[in-house]
C-alpha cells in the first residue's frame, strides 16, 4: 500500500491507493506544533493497516512556517574575510522605489554572528589564500560561548572549488560533533554570493528543527509497526528520503503546495489537457501555477515573504514557479483604517479556526461567509454549527459598518476574497503573456472547487476540472511523483568558443553524482531518467532563459542546434531576440529522476437517473439573485456524463463546487467535474 499525508494550516490530508488500484482519502485537523500528530490521527481516521504500508510519502509546511514565523535556531555564519556583511548590503535593486523609508530585509542572522576567515578563492576555483585553521577554532569558542546551535559556511567562489568549505566543516565537526553545519556548496552550485549565502544560512537557520520533526514522524511510523520506504516531497516537484531531507530541509520550503502542482500536470496528461492553471485554495492560503505544454516551471530564483513592498529573501534551490497568498478558507475579514474591507492575510488556522467551528473563533471568516449564504451546509460540518454566532459575527464585524444586511456582507466577503485570488491568477497568465482562453483550470483543495467557477468565467477560462480526491488533491499528487535530484553547476563560457569534449565529461560528471546519490537512495540504475538545461543569456545580460538540451554527447552541431533554440525562447519570454549577438552559458541543470511505480486511475461508470443524485434544494444568496431554491447533488451519485445546468451546487465530503447560472457540469469518466463556465 502507498500512502500520502500532506499538512497543511487547517487541514491535515492523507490518501492511500492498495495492491488492487483502490483509492482512498481521509481528512483531520493540523495540530500545532506537533504537526506529525495530526499524521498519525489522520492514518487512524482512514482505517488503513498501517503495517501493510509499503511507500509513505509526506509533505510538510514545517520549514516554511519556521521561517516565516522566525521560530528556527540561533544561527551562526563563517563567510570568507571581507564578506561577513552580504546578508547585509544584498541587492541595491528596491521593489518599492520612491519609498524614502524603504528598509531591507533584517538578515537571520545578527552581525556580531558573522564571523569571518582568512582564506581566498578566484573565480576559477584556484587557491589564492589558503584556509586559515586557527580562525576557526576561535570563531568555534565564541559560538559556543553565546548558545549557537547551527552554523552556515559559505566561502567566495566554492561553487567552483569546495575545498576550503570541506575542511571546514570537517574541522568543525571534529571540535563541536553535536553542533548542525551546513556548507553552500552542499545546497546549490550556482553563483551570486549574497542568494547562494543566504540559502545556506536558511537551511542551517531549520536544519535542528527539520530533523527533530523527521525524527519525531520517523518514531510514530516506527511506533505504529509501520516498515515502508519513507519519503519526503521537495520544492522541485519529485521527493527524497527521509535522511536527505534532514541535510537540506530549504528544499522543502515549498513542499505541500507543489504536489498539487505536479498532481494537476499528471491529471491533464490523462485526460488531454496540456496546458493548465493549477489551482489551490486550503484553509490559509491560495496558490496557482501555470503548467504549459504539459512542463511544470521549476526556477532557482525564488523568494520567501517578497512582494510589492518587500525585497523578501532569496533561496537559491529549485522550486516550483508557483504564487501564493494569504487568502483561504480561514482568512479573516476586517476593515482596514481606511474603512475598506479586506479579506486575509491573517488566518484563523485549525484553532481557533472560523466562528463555525465553535472552538473560541470570533473572527468572520471566507468559510463563515460561504455557510452563511448557503454555499455550504451546517450538515457537512465536523461541529456543531451556532448559525446564530456566525451570523453575528459577520453582521457585527463587516456589515453594520456598511449599513447592510449580514448576507450582503457575507457576500462581500466572497467577492473581496475572489478579487485576490483573481489578481494571483492573472500574475501568472495574462502578465506573463498567456490567453486565459487556452488553458484549464484545475481547481482542488478545500476551498478550490468552491470559488472556482466564478473565478475561471471573469478570468475568461472556458473549462473547469475537479479532479477526484480534490480536497486532499496535493497527498494525491505526491503519489504520483519521482524521486528527483537537480545538479545545478554554474559554468560562464561563450557557446561558440565552448570545448563541447568539456561540456560532454561535466555532463557525465553530474550524471555519475545523481547514480551515486539513487544507489543510497535503493534505486535501480535502470530506473534513473535524466532531463537536461542550460541557463543562457546573451553577452552582457544579468539574467537568462533556461533552455531545454538533449541528452547524450553533443557533437559541434548541437550547439548550433541549441542556440538557435536560445533565440526562439527569449523572443517568447522577452518579445524580441538579437541573432547576431554573442549567447553565453552561465549554469548547467541537470534533473535526475528515480521513477518508481505509481497507481492508475481506474475508469467507473455510473448510470443511474441524475434526480438519485439531488439531495436537497435549499436557498443560496447569490449575487444580483438574492435567495435562489438551489439543488444540491452528491458528487458520488452523479451518473456519467449526463449534463447538469447551474444553478447547482455538488457536495462531497470535506468540499463543495458551486456552478452558477449559464454555466453547466458534467462528470467524465474518471470521475472528474468538468465545468463549462459559459466563456465564449
Amino acid at each position: 500500500m502507498r500512502v500520502a499525508t500532506d499538512i497543511g494550516g487547517t487541514f491535515t490530508d492523507l490518501v492511500y491507493v492498495d495492491n488492487s488500484g483502490r483509492f482512498g482519502v481521509a481528512k483531520s485537523h493540523t495540530t500545532p506544533p506537533y504537526f506529525e500528530q495530526g499524521v498519525m490521527d489522520v492514518m487512524e481516521k482512514s482505517g488503513i493497516d498501517q503495517k501493510s504500508i509499503t511507500t509513505f510519502i509526506h509533505g510538510t509546511t514545517v520549514i516554511i512556517n519556521a521561517l516565516t514565523e522566525r521560530k528556527g535556531v540561533k544561527t551562526g555564519l563563517i563567510t570568507t574575510k571581507g564578506f561577513r556583511d552580504v546578508l547585509e548590503i544584498a541587492r541595491g535593486n528596491r521593489p518599492d522605489l520612491f519609498n524614502v523609508r524603504y528598509q531591507k530585509p533584517e538578515p537571520f542572522v545578527s552581525r556580531y554572528l558573522r564571523q569571518e576567515v582568512e582564506e581566498r578563492m578566484n573565480y576559477k576555483g584556484e587557491v589564492l589564500i589558503e584556509l586559515n585553521k586557527d580562525q576557526i577554532s576561535d570563531i568555534i569558542s565564541f559560538f559556543k560561548s553565546e548558545g549557537v546551535q547551527a552554523i552556515a559556511v559559505s566561502y567566495l567562489h566554492s561553487y567552483v572549488n569546495p575545498i576550503h568549505e570541506q575542511e571546514t566543516v570537517q574541522y568543525i565537526k571534529e571540535l563541536w560533533p553535536e553542533v548542525f553545519v551546513t556548507a553552500s556548496h552542499e545546497v546549490t552550485k550556482e553563483w551570486r554570493e549574497y542568494e547562494r549565502t543566504n540559502t545556506t544560512v536558511l537551511n542551517a537557520y531549520v536544519k535542528p528543527i527539520a530533523t527533530s520533526y523527521v525524527n519525531k514522524l520517523q518514531d510514530k511510523l516506527n511506533g505504529q509497526q509501520t516498515e515502508s520506504n519513507n519519503y519526503i516531497m521537495q520544492s522541485n516537484g519529485g521527493t527524497t528520503t527521509f535522511e536527505q531531507a534532514k541535510e537540506l530541509p530549504i528544499n522543502m520550503v515549498e513542499s505541500g503546495p507543489v504536489a498539487g502542482i505536479y498532481g494537476a500536470a499528471v491529471l491533464g496528461e490523462i485526460i488531454g489537457e496540456k496546458n493548465i492553471i493549477a489551482f489551490d485554495i486550503g484553509g490559509t492560503t491560495a496558490k496557482c501555477s501555470l503548467i504549459e505544454k504539459g512542463e511544470v516551471k521549476v526556477s532557482t530564483d525564488y523568494y520567501i515573504e517578497r512582494d510589492s513592498r518587500h525585497a523578501g529573501y532569496p533561496i537559491k534551490t529549485p522550486v516550483v514557479d508557483i504564487v501564493e497568498i494569504g487568502n483561504g478558507g480561514g482568512s479573516i475579514a476586517w476593515i482596514d483604517e481606511a474603512g475598506s474591507l479586506k479579506v486575509g492575510p491573517h488566518s484563523a488556522g485549525a484553532l481557533p479556526g472560523p466562528v463555525a467551528y465553535g472552538q473560541g473563533g470570533t473572527e468572520p471568516t471566507t468559510t463563515d461567509a460561504n455557510l452563511l449564504t448557503g454555499r455550504l451546509s451546517p450538515k457537512n460540518f465536523d461541529y456543531e454549527v451556532d448559525m446564530k454566532k456566525v451570523r453575528e459575527a459577520i453582521q457585527t464585524k463587516v456589515s453594520n459598518h456598511f449599513n447592510m444586511s449580514a448576507e450582503e456582507g457575507a457576500l462581500g466577503i466572497i467577492r473581496i476574497a475572489n478579487s485576490n485570488m483573481l489578481n494571483a491568477l492573472k500574475l501568472i497568465s495574462i502578465r506573463k503573456g498567456y490567453n486565459p482562453r487556452e488553458f484549464t483550470l484545475v481547481a482542488f483543495g478545500g476551498g478550490g472547487s468552491m470559488h472556482a467557477a466564478a473565478l475561471a468565467q471573469e478570468l475568461g477560462v472556458k473549462k473547469v476540472v475537479v479532479p477526484v480526491a480534490s480536497p486532499v488533491f496535493s497527498a494525491w499528487g505526491m503519489l504520483m511523483t519521482d524521486l528527483r535530484h537537480d545538479y545545478i553547476q554554474t559554468q560562464i563560457k561563450r557557446l561558440s568558443e565552448v570545448d563541447v569534449g568539456v561540456l560532454n565529461q561535466n555532463w557525465i560528471n553530474l550524471e555519475c553524482k545523481a547514480y551515486a546519490q539513487f544507489e543510497q537512495e535503493d534505486v535501480q540504475k535502470e530506473s534513473v531518467l535524466f532531463t537536461r538545461f542550460l541557463d543562457m543569456r546573451y553577452l552582457g545580460q544579468e539574467h537568462t532563459v533556461k533552455v531545454p538540451v538533449p541528452n547524450g554527447d553533443w557533437k559541434e552541431e548541437t550547439t548550433l542546434e541549441i542556440i538557435e533554440r536560445f533565440h526562439q525562447l527569449h523572443e517568447k519570454n522577452y518579445s524580441f531576440k538579437l541573432e547576431n549577438a554573442q549567447t553565453e552559458i552561465v549554469n548547467m541543470h541537470l534533473t535526475a529522476f528515480g521513477q518508481v511505480q505509481k497507481p492508475s486511475l481506474e475508469k467507473k461508470f455510473i448510470t443511474s437517473d441524475l434526480r438519485e443524485a439531488l439531495k436537497e434544494v435549499r436557498p443560496v444568496y447569490f449575487e444580483g439573485k438574492g435567495w435562489v431554491d438551489t439543488n444540491i447533488y452528491d458528487r458520488d451519485n452523479i451518473p456519467t456524463m449526463q449534463r447538469m445546468e447551474g444553478p447547482a451546487i455538488v457536495e462531497e465530503k470535506a468540499s463543495v463546487t458551486v456552478i452558477y447560472d449559464g454555466q453547466s457540469l458534467q462528470v467524465d469518466e474518471y470521475g472528474n467535474l468538468i465545468i463549462d463556465t459559459g466563456v465564449e
